[in-house]
């Protein structure tokens, strides 16, 4: 997780922009593209994640020297936040170089490049107004549209690697762990897990959820020459997400591929060790869990 004294650190590098000019070309007042949400100091899950498309045909640099990419005219994404005591963060996280442009409630405009990790933005304040905050998210050097997830939280900006607290795969894991070579029957292998945990996943790239430290379960797998898939996905009666570190040492997530079930797919498994995590999209207490391996492709 990024210190607190970080993000305000990079946060001192934002420019605020005059909005008489950017005015004349954005539709300041527009709901956003994407979507509205209201949002109350202490909200959870924090934190709040939505998926845009970054970029657009408006070139920002034109209007500030000191601003950087493409937007759209309307705003991506649009926040009514009631403030507490903590500060608020904005940032955005995308495998392509995106910049942030904001309106906030007092009408000043705020713009960041490269304050995050890996060529993503990031916006705080550390004593945030009420209000209507317009958000657009830009991409840099080019107007092509691109996804990208943006992140509003209380805790800290979006981080683009892994922390050095974050799931630990070389615990062993809680529920155990199998050898499986490819063609093993019975085919699903299924284990019950408690799916939650403490650990806030939002921080692994492309990942939600809550999970544990230690991997809920280990699967030690020998790939065959037959073509099949391998398949991870749970079956609980709570919103359950997956976290797996895989035999390449890659973090795969997924939400809610099967109804609020996830399932997390290698179409050319690799041999080694995948450790797995389920988690609970909502904090708060662990849910029994069903965790399917299959090379099948129906669902379980």
């Amino acid at each position: 997780m990024q210190s607190l004294g970080r993000i305000l650190t990079a946060a001192a590098a934002i420019t605020l922009m005059a909005a008489p000019a950017y005015a004349q070309r954005i539709q300041s007042n527009a709901q956003g593209t994407f979507g509205t949400v209201n949002l109350v100091s202490g909200f959870t899950p924090d934190p709040h994640v939505t998926t845009v498309n970054a970029g657009g045909p408006i070139d920002v640099s034109t209007v500030s020297d000191n601003c950087r990419g493409f937007i759209a005219a309307r705003p991506s994404f649009t926040l009514n936040f009631r403030k507490g005591d903590l500060p608020l963060y904005i940032g955005v996280v995308a495998d392509d170089d995106t910049t942030l442009v904001i309106r906030s409630p007092n009408g000043q405009w705020m713009c960041d490049d490269d304050s995050g990790d890996n060529l993503n933005p990031v916006v705080s304040w550390s004593q945030p107004r009420n209000g209507r905050y317009q958000i657009w998210v830009g991409r840099f050097g080019t107007s092509d549209l691109a996804p990208a997830n943006l992140y509003i939280s209380e805790v800290s900006g979006p981080a683009n690697s892994v922390p050095a607290d974050a799931p630990d795969f070389g615990l062993d894991p809680a529920y155990g762990s199998v050898n499986l070579t490819s063609g093993f029957l019975p085919d699903p292998h299924t284990v019950g897990i408690q799916a939650g945990g403490a650990y806030n996943a939002y921080q692994i790239p492309e990942c939600v959820g809550f999970i544990a430290t230690a991997p809920d379960y280990r699967v030690n797998f020998t790939a065959g020459t037959n073509g099949l898939p391998l398949i991870f996905s749970v079956q609980s009666e709570a919103d359950t997400t997956l976290v797996i570190n895989d035999a390449q040492g890659n973090w795969v997530c997924n939400d809610d591929t099967n109804g609020l079930n996830p399932q997390v797919r290698f179409d050319a498994p690799a041999s080694g060790q995948y450790d797995v995590w389920v988690g609970t999209f909502s904090e708060g207490a662990t849910q029994p869990s069903t965790l399917n391996v299959s090379e099948i492709d129906a669902a379980h």
